[in-house]
């Protein structure tokens, strides 16, 4: 969740623009017509993300042939690449197809549509900011991976789960994927990391402990850095939208890529799923447009299939499935569908400091954090997350708060819109949010000014639930009553990953669930 800078930016971003529509003559048109074919496989993937690259990896390695349709494009990196946008001179690569929030009703000319990175998805009450790419989320988040306490997840999430399982077998298992480390000290003391270090203080004369984040990334790339070897993508904070040199075990480089080379993993790129519905058979039915990368609909597709996983993030997810549900291309469907859903408890402040200086620019990513995870009904953390470059010393960086939230909203079918809309009731977190206001200004301290970006803008970058466990899914992410269809992603959580960014739970549950799957429904569902 390069989450502080990433929204930031996105609050001073341009106004949603919308198309012209012109009228074209038949004959053009018939010239134009878009080809329609079908195919059969196995099974099918929506989504590249936490989710759909652990589902990916498994189903593989127990010999089963996937298709994973990805909407994005493949964002690869390298030393010294310009694959991704920078902060500081924003272009078309930073929002899917024209998707920049509207802020204050403010117009302004838009970028060229293309299938960027970041899309939002509008809300009544609260906005969802979402990724897009191979990789899905792993690509722009800053890269906390944080493992719930005991207490905390046996309070917030089904304790059948099984903590004990899930620490000794499938968190470890993520870990691993993901190679997590902490920052080395010799890049912390560096110039650049000021901002990390001025945060550690504040929190221990606040009162608080101060912990080294695990992150997945080889800090070695940013020590090259600081060496000369190569320019600068962490060592000056220019990470927000991904990072450049790589380095960063992001889904796409590391579940992804081991389930392609198994052979057994078609990863199909810029392919945008429309629609999802019950074949007459009890298959599964996908209806896929695939995009060039203004948007235009090159080809569509009908693809049938034996096990269907969505693993299309919280909002993809729901919003397919509810639309299946109210059209009656998948009749039945729990009727906790929509409903649970949670904004994680998201805060991002900016914090301006008179009287300690963070000098610029500032290293990133995530540093240090600060856990308050003794109370399982008020569990919160906070982290320090740097500026991007964008043009110079404004005396000021980045807090960023979550926890465990109560507050739950719903989405509802909208028929003339033919798409399901969050509704968020207004102060549905006020308990939690005011628990991280005190905390975060007893940090900042005397002398300090914190502007609260999501009270300007209600938005979260870790949208959870929809189509949550318990009430929708088993705890595998089966559907209840419908046979192959399966949720592996944000909206299978109820709402709330335990005082944690989600990331790392998504991946870990993804785990047990497909190891359940592995053992039940592979040869004998699909």
């Amino acid at each position: 969740m390069p989450e502080l800078s990433r929204r930031s930016l996105l609050t001073g971003a341009a106004a949603t623009a919308g198309l012209a529509l012109t009228g074209t003559p038949a004959r053009a048109a018939a010239r134009r017509r878009t080809p329609v074919t079908r195919s059969e496989e196995r099974a099918v993937i929506i989504g590249s993300g936490f989710g759909g690259g652990v589902a990916a990896l498994r189903l593989a390695q127990a010999g089963v042939r996937c298709l994973v349709l990805e909407r994005g494009v493949w964002w690869r990196t390298g030393p010294n690449a310009e694959t991704f946008p920078h902060p500081s001179s924003p272009d078309k690569r930073m929002f899917w197809l024209g998707s920049t929030p509207t802020i204050f009703g403010i117009p302004a000319d838009p970028f060229p549509h293309y299938t960027g990175l970041l899309e939002q998805v509008p809300g009544n009450g609260m906005d969802m900011i979402v990724a897009a790419g191979v990789g899905g989320g792993s690509l722009v988040y800053q890269g906390m991976t944080l493992q719930p306490a005991e207490n905390v997840f046996n309070a917030n999430l089904p304790e059948q789960l099984d903590y004990a399982k899930m620490d000794q077998v499938y968190y470890r298992r993520v870990a691993q994927m993901l190679q997590i480390e902490t920052a080395p000290d010799e890049l912390v003391n560096s110039t650049t990391y000021k901002p990390a270090r001025v945060f550690a203080d504040h929190v221990r004369k606040a009162g608080y402990d101060v912990t080294k984040i695990p992150m997945p990334i080889d800090w070695t790339y940013a020590l090259r850095e600081l060496k000369g070897e190569m320019k600068p993508s962490y060592t000056n904070g220019d990470c927000a939208l991904g990072v450049n040199n790589g380095g960063k075990h992001s889904v796409d480089v590391t579940y992804i890529a081991a389930a392609q080379a198994t052979g057994r993993v078609t990863v199909a790129t810029q392919h945008n799923v429309t629609d999802v519905a019950m074949a007459k058979d009890g298959r599964w039915e996908v209806h896929v447009d695939r995009i060039d990368t203004d948007g235009t609909v090159l080809e569509k597709k009908i693809i049938t299939a034996g096990a269907l996983v969505m693993g299309a993030g919280t909002a993809g997810t729901t919003k397919l499935l509810m639309r299946a549900s109210a059209k009656g291309q998948i009749p039945d469907m729990p009727d906790g569908l929509g409903a649970g859903w949670g904004s994680n408890g998201d805060r991002i402040y900016l914090w301006s400091d008179f009287a300690d200086e963070f000098g610029y620019p500032q290293g990133g990513p995530v540093v240090y954090g600060t856990l308050e995870w003794d109370d399982p009904a008020n569990a919160n953390t906070i982290i320090q997350a740097s500026l991007p470059p964008i043009g110079g010393d404004i005396r000021s960086t980045m807090m960023v708060g979550y926890g465990v939230s109560k507050g739950r909203g719903a989405f509802v079918y909208d028929s003339g819109k033919d798409d399901a809309v969050l509704q968020w009731p207004k102060g549905a977190d006020d308990t939690l949010y005011k628990r991280i206001n005190a905390r975060a200004n007893k940090i900042a301290g005397q002398g300090s000014v914190l502007t609260d970006t999501t009270g300007v803008y209600p938005s979260t970058w870790h949208p959870l639930g929809g189509a949550s466990m318990g009430a929708v899914c088993d705890l595998s992410g089966r559907v209840k009553g419908h046979r192959g269809l399966y949720v592996l992603d944000g909206a299978l959580l109820p709402g709330t990953a335990a005082a944690c960014n989600p990331s790392m739970t998504i991946a870990a549950v993804a785990e047990r669930a497909t190891d359940d799957l592995i053992a039940k429904d592979v040869g004998t569902v699909f």
